[in-house]
């Protein structure tokens, strides 16, 4: 994960939804009322000594419901509890007596044995009237004012839209004109349809009244402090927006019978045996959802492919033969386009063997991972370099230092210096064409379907590293993001048109129009000679079907140069700029809540709708492209920002589907896919959120929810949610059956493997991270394939913000647990000489890039090197020799020899049983005729009790020692060292080095 900081200066919430105009909704109090205490008080003196507790049964369905409760500071009601009566449609309640008790813990019943009990940690409660629905607790008489009206009086008939807020009930609190205002918080709305309340209130000879709408908790929306006036009749408010004399928005529509417009600019190019169609999107008075692509030509006449996006990828044609095509537009309704005007393109030859971009398709345990930025590790190609907008501003100009600088070709002539360290699969950052102002990392994907031009050469194309790699046996696994993308939205899926205003403050920042230049982060847009971007997002006058609420005006902020800030000048998914069919609509409140798998982390980082059909489309057929080129596998960036169910019914078969077709089952089955789920804790399930801990990913779902994916992520959500963390699957996937290896199970694994978080938080010190990752391995599917990493470019351990630092001695010890213990080892570049220690990872554009931990590692590799052995330099000179001559290299290169000689280092399970020692474990693999067990300890000593006899072997000092009691002890080697006494080993492994000896 990783995101820039904003052009435009950030602010506090307060600061920030004041200069957006988004205060009224967050308001804690109506303007009529004074500021409510933080807990809810009674209404009068008569009931502030009580509790009216209303339970929603609709969705339990129990016959009989009974409220079990304690009053704070006493004891329980007797199970199970006081029986409540009907209240109204749907709805029980109970008047209980609390004493001089401020509130209550309670659960409810039905008096048979099934409870409610929020989860396992009660429901607390105040005094007055509260309700309790779905979970849900919020403070209004949900059986007040039934609203059926009278003959003689006034009648206003509100429908309020809780669609942008997310509240799960709301109340409207109302005084009519002349009259006095409800008591706080007002009167209980009825779910009209999805995303609306409404009420119908009597209001006598008034003829309108003021109101003010709350979510029951003490959140309010009371129109920016201005209350909302209100007519007789029928009324809407939504978004702040009043419509008097308004239609029923629940009424069924009318059928939609207009159909879209035919697409435009559809073209088609061929490259060997494939032809890439595109088009611009058809518009429609309701959206379209799907285009329908028809192919004519060659031996196999007419073709008709339904299409996602705006993008269609046709492959396998004749060769030398000219195809055309047309495409239509069709909307929900089935409503259908004409057909486009025609794109031909004549396909050549066939393309080479498929061999040179296939994946290499071994077990991904085999393979330590060396992390590198692209972009920082070695130039290969000064050509291709950029600064971009903040090249000045980050200091990175007076560093002579673009911040694209490393490139493809780059990493291709360093393959060897890869190799010679021992690893055999290199992890790369985002390979996308990106599009912000500091956008090197490639995590801000603009065009999916487009390897970003920075980082290729002539002879170095990303193609050419996938093949490279390949030929030395090295995998090459890719950084994808399925997320998010830019905030200048997704190419071929969906673009905004504007965001704000280019006036003369601005003129110098916001680039101007420059019809017919398509930007590509290498070209310099012509007319302005300086920029790489081009002025499709700035206007001087409001363009024709702008979104954007409030376009254009000032939001009462300032700059930090003093300028006039204004609506829609930054992306914001509350604004309208975004649609809901491709992107979500709000910003995430809670981490470890629903909304942070479908709202937006940043404001750079525009959050896909990954529930949607096309927005699935797009990046399928996008990954699709480069599981064709090869690559081995996907690291997956914020995968705990989409939910399980929509990577286990959509995304992940996609990725397995689409190996298998293409390179066979084994390929696909040893496709490694490892996903981010940023859990920055110390506990085994991430703050109790099952949702949002790593392992959580690692599993299939257990049942079947709405086929609607949006409404599925929810139930999934809820159901996971509610059973808790002591209700999840668990596995012996990763341990020994005493001292025998088993087959694993993994009929449960969903597809995804995971970092393991909580070994990166606790590598503060290796002892801390070995006794964390054990204890979560029995909730993984399969921990013998976590992904195992120290530091990265986002963080350190224990969430620190800065390089690892922690000293040479201690780092040869994590190296020496990493890559003995279960697990991938994985190292971020340069980490091998402690390269930028200490320094701050990343402080965006604020700071030179030099001085942080991204820096540009290729001083440290100028020279030559060659290795055709995995650890082993055959030979370097220049700088790169210096680099492989240091302490933690050699430590580096002779673990990665003993770890590619001994299976049970690689893929064996493992146990501590009757083990004494701090770091000490024995491992095994058996498949076939290998059989492969080791005792394993890392700096002190260990005795292993109840083992097999016979000859064990240590692969560090080649000592031998029989047993032949089951029995076997280890002094201690000393920080940093280890021995692995392997049963029937073939000895010492490497030479002696500084640690390892």
């Amino acid at each position: 994960m990783n995101s820039a900081p904003p052009r435009l200066p950030r602010r506090p919430l307060v600061a920030f939804v004041a200069a957006t105009g988004m205060l009224g909704l967050l308001s804690t109090t109506p303007v009529t009322e004074p500021a409510l205490p933080l807990r809810p008080v009674a209404d009068t003196a008569d009931t502030a000594d009580t509790a009216t507790v209303f339970f929603y049964t609709k969705t339990t369905n129990w016959s009989s419901t009974y409220l079990h409760y304690a009053p704070d500071g006493g004891s329980w009601t007797t199970v199970p509890g006081v029986r409540m009566e009907s209240a109204c449609t749907d709805w029980v309640k109970k008047t209980v007596d609390l004493g001089s008790a401020a509130g209550l813990q309670a659960t409810f019943n039905n008096g048979s044995g099934t409870w409610d009990n929020n989860g396992g940690n009660n429901y607390a409660l105040g005094t007055g009237t509260i309700t309790v629905k779905d979970g849900v607790i919020a403070h209004s008489d949900p059986c007040a004012d039934t609203g059926t009206g009278s003959d003689t009086g006034n009648q206003a008939t509100v429908y309020y839209s809780t669609a942008t807020s997310g509240w799960t009930t709301a109340n409207i609190h109302y005084a009519p004109a002349g009259g006095s205002w409800t008591t706080v918080p007002g009167v209980g709305m009825e779910s009209a349809c999805t995303g609306w309340w409404k009420k119908t209130l009597d209001i006598g000879t008034a003829t309108s009244l003021k109101t003010a709408f709350n979510n029951g908790n003490g959140v309010w929306d009371n129109n920016n402090s201005a209350d909302y006036t209100i007519p007789t009749g029928t009324t809407t408010v939504k978004d702040r927006t009043v419509t008097t004399g308004a239609t029923d928005p629940c009424a069924a529509e009318e059928p939609d019978t207009e159909a879209p417009t035919a697409p435009s600019k559809v073209t088609a190019s061929a490259t060997g045996t494939s032809i890439v169609v595109s088009w611009d999107a058809a518009t429609d008075n309701k959206g379209v959802t799907k285009y329908q692509v028809t192919r004519t030509g060659g031996t196999k006449g007419t073709v008709v492919t339904d299409v996602g996006s705006t993008v269609h990828s046709d492959t396998g044609l004749e060769e030398r033969t000219a195809y055309t095509y047309t495409v239509k537009a069709v909307d929900a309704a089935g409503n259908t386009s004409p057909a486009s005007a025609e794109a031909t393109a004549m396909t050549g030859e066939n393309a080479p063997a498929p061999a040179a971009g296939a994946p290499l398709g071994t077990d991904p345990r085999k393979d330590p991972i060396y992390f590198v930025l692209t972009a920082r590790f070695h130039d290969g190609d000064s050509s291709n370099n950029r600064g971009g907008s903040q090249h000045t501003k980050s200091g990175n100009a007076a560093n002579d230092d673009p911040m694209f600088r490393g490139d493809f070709k780059g990493l291709v002539n360093k393959l060897d210096y890869v190799k010679a360290l021992g690893f055999s699969a290199v992890w790369i950052t985002p390979v996308v064409l990106n599009r912000s102002d500091y956008d090197y990392h490639g995590y801000h994907g603009y065009d999916f379907y487009k390897v970003d031009p920075r980082l290729e050469s002539a002879g170095a194309t990303y193609q050419d590293l996938i093949n490279a790699a390949h030929a030395k046996g090295m995998k090459i696994y890719q950084d994808v993001v399925y997320n998010h993308s830019s905030r200048w939205g997704a190419k071929g899926l969906y673009t905004p048109t504007v965001y704000g205003v280019r006036d003369s403050q601005w003129s110098w920042y916001y680039d101007e129009k420059d019809e017919g230049f398509e930007y590509d982060g290498l070209t310099v847009e012509p007319k302005s000679g300086k920029s790489y971007y081009n002025g499709d997002l700035w206007s001087t006058t409001e363009p024709t079907g702008n979104t954007c609420v409030n376009w254009g005006k000032p939001t009462g902020g300032k700059s930090a140069e003093g300028y006039t800030l204004y609506n829609c000048q930054w992306p914001n998914p509350t604004s309208g700029m975004f649609p809901k069919a491709y992107y979500h609509q709000c910003w995430i409140g809670n981490w470890e809540g629903e909304d942070s798998r479908s709202c937006w982390l940043h404001e750079d980082l525009a959050d896909f709708n990954t529930e949607s059909t096309p927005v699935q489309n797009h990046l399928i057929g996008a990954y699709n492209k480069y599981i064709d080129m090869g690559v081995d596998g996907f690291r997956v960036d914020t995968a705990v920002h989409i939910p399980r169910v929509t990577w286990n019914r959509r995304l992940l078969p996609a990725i397995h589907d689409r190996v298998t077709q293409r390179f066979g089952t084994t390929a696909a089955q040893n496709f490694f896919v490892f996903g981010e789920v940023g859990a920055f804790v110390n506990d085994k399930w991430n703050r109790g959120s099952v949702n949002h801990s790593a392992q959580f990913f690692t599993w299939k779902e257990r049942k079947e929810y709405s086929a609607d994916d949006e409404t599925a992520a929810i139930e999934q959500f809820t159901y996971e949610n509610n059973l808790g963390t002591g209700n999840q699957p668990t596995s012996t996937n990763a341990f020994l059956n005493g001292n025998s290896y088993h087959t694993p199970d993994r009929s449960q694994f969903s597809g995804m493997n995971i970092i393991d978080m909580r070994m990166h938080m606790n590598f503060s010190e290796a002892q801390n991270a070995f006794s964390n990752g054990k204890d979560s391995d029995d909730s993984v599917n399969d921990a013998t394939y976590n992904v195992v990493y120290v530091d990265s470019h986002d963080y350190g351990p224990n969430k620190s913000s800065t390089r690892y630092t922690g000293g040479t001695d201690a780092w040869a010890e994590n190296m020496a647990l990493m890559w003995t213990f279960r697990g991938i080892p994985t190292l971020y570049y340069g980490s091998e000489i402690e390269f930028q220690k200490g320094k701050q990872i990343d402080c965006g554009p604020t700071c030179p890039l030099a001085s942080t931990g991204r820096a540009y590692y290729g001083d440290h590799l100028q020279g030559t090197v060659t290795a055709s052995e995995f650890g082993t330099a055959d030979s370097a000179t220049g700088e790169v020799a210096t680099t492989l001559a240091q302490p933690l290299v050699k430590h580096l290169q002779r673990l990665n020899q003993i770890r590619r000689s001994v299976p049970a280092l690689q893929m064996g399970q493992y146990s501590t049983d009757g083990i004494s020692g701090s770091m000490a474990f024995k491992r095994r693999y058996t498949s076939g005729n290998t059989d492969s067990f080791a005792l394993v300890t890392v700096t002190d000593g260990a005795t292993y009790t109840g083992i097999p006899n016979g000859t064990y072997r240590d692969a560090v000092t080649g000592d031998v020692k029989p047993v032949s009691n089951g029995t076997l002890s280890v002094t201690a080697p000393g920080k940093g060292n280890l021995r692995v006494y392997v049963l029937n080993g073939s000895g010492k492994i490497g030479t002696d080095g500084p640690y390892l000896k």
